[in-house]
Parts: structure tokens; sequence; C-alpha cells
């Protein structure tokens, strides 16, 4: 006979971590980006991406900034995560993201809205921060509820979890997950040769722009720029307000190279 005890704290136990990913090792982040990204990629996929040997300055700088983001301290699966990242050929998306095991997508359409590398660099490291945050894990664990973690937990068929790799473009984070990855964004970059604010740069643009249809659909989605720009720049001046370069002219040759 089970203990009633024990089968008491372990309810408990499910209960307390069915509020986060914590519990859940970073294998199940992997194999769930991993399956997304390969429904991506593939032939019958729903998006284009671009061919990396075509272009191939322009993942190059996608890379290099990347790499900037990636020497940071402030990453915790820096090491765990595979950090790939890929264009998506969509000029009317004005977005990226970044699956669970760091596989990074930015739309051409975002490639194109920005005019400077540090605005790019600062919604890549939002995007990542997701992924090293493991928000949409989290979200996954909170949806799913106590069914998926008791499943893991016993190892029973593990299908139903990978299965969810699927669902994870259509999740939305809270707006504390948003507000935790704008501030790892300034923390990422603020070690780096590019200007710490760049996520600030993006929203104020937005924040010009928000009567474009375009940019009502994005604002849908997402908490409203203003609050967002003065939570980024009381973190930059918290660490010390240090300007750093915008790359305008450099990130204006990598547009000519988009199709």
């Amino acid at each position: 006979m089970v203990n009633k005890k024990v089968l008491g704290l372990f309810f408990t136990t499910l209960l307390f971590a069915s509020c986060n990913s914590s519990w859940l090792p970073v294998s199940i982040d992997k194999s769930l980006g991993e399956q997304s990204k390969n429904q991506l990629n593939s032939d019958a996929g729903f998006v284009t991406i671009l061919d990396e040997e075509e272009y191939p300055k322009v993942y190059g700088k996608l890379k290099e900034i990347r790499n900037k983001i990636l020497k940071s301290s402030k990453l915790e699966h820096k090491s765990d995560f595979s950090w790939e990242i890929k264009v998506i050929e969509d000029d009317s998306t004005l977005n990226a993201f970044c699956l669970p095991g760091g596989y990074i997508y930015v739309y051409t359409g975002l490639l194109k809205y920005l005019d400077s590398e540090d605005a790019l660099a600062g919604v890549l490291g939002h995007e990542m921060a997701h992924a090293d945050l493991r928000h949409s894990t989290d979200q996954l664990v909170k949806n799913m509820g106590l069914s998926l973690l008791v499943k893991y937990f016993f190892g029973v068929d593990n299908s139903t979890l990978l299965n969810l790799g699927a669902n994870l473009l259509s999740l939305s984070f809270s707006r504390k997950d948003e507000r935790d990855a704008d501030l790892k964004s300034v923390e990422y970059l603020y070690s780096t040769d590019l200007d710490a604010r760049g996520a600030a740069v993006f929203f104020q643009r937005l924040k010009k722009d928000k009567k474009n249809p375009e940019m009502v659909e994005f604002l849908s989605t997402h908490p409203e720029p203003e609050n967002r720009i003065e939570t980024i720049l009381n973190k930059w001046k918290e660490l010390g307000a240090k300007t750093g370069k915008k790359n305008s002219k450099e990130y204006q040759e990598l547009i000519q190279e988009l199709p």
C-alpha cells in the first residue's frame, strides 16, 4: 500500500512544479525546439527559409551579432542550446522568435524595418532570453497541467510531450516574461560594443508607427512599448549608462543583401 504521506508529498511537489519548467531537464527544451525546427525547415513547412549559401553576408552578420550576445556571462544555457539562426522570407511580418533549445528565426520584414545593428541585437537578445529563461516550456507546463507532469514523472510515453512542439508558435508570453526578456537583452548587450538600448530603439519606432496596420497586429499580442522603453532605459542606467555603437551604415549594407 502506498504511504499516504508520500503520495501527498508527491502531488504537492507536482502542484508546485506545475508553475514552471525548472524541474524539467533542458533536454526537454531541446527536443521541443528541434521538432518545431524540423517542421519549419522542411519542404512542406509553412514558411520559406532563406538559403544560407545564397545569402552568406546576411547570415554572417546575424551570426556575428548572435555570437556577441553569446559571449555574455548572463546566459545560463549558453552551452546547452544550439542557437542556430534562420531567416524567414516574409516582408509583411514584423517579428522574430526563438524556439526552446535556442533555434532563432528572424523575418525579413523585421530586418527591413530596423535601421541599425544595435536595434537588431536588442531584438535578438530579447528572443534569445525567452529561450534561455525557458519561457515557452513554462507556458506549455502551465497549459498542460498535471497530466503532462504525471506522464513525464512516471516515464509514460513521452511522445505527448514531444508532439507539443507543433504548438509552440501559438504560445503567448506573460507581461512578466516580456519584461524579464527585455531586461536580459540589456544585460546581454552591455558587455558588447553595441549599444545595450537596442530593444528600446525598436520599441520607440513602433510607438511612432502604431497606427500602421502591421503595427496594430504586432501590438495586439505584445505589451505596450512605452512601459517597455522605460524599463530598458532604466536597466541601462542601472548598469552604468555606457554608450555603444549603432553601426547604422553597416546595417544598411546588410539590408541591401536581402531579396
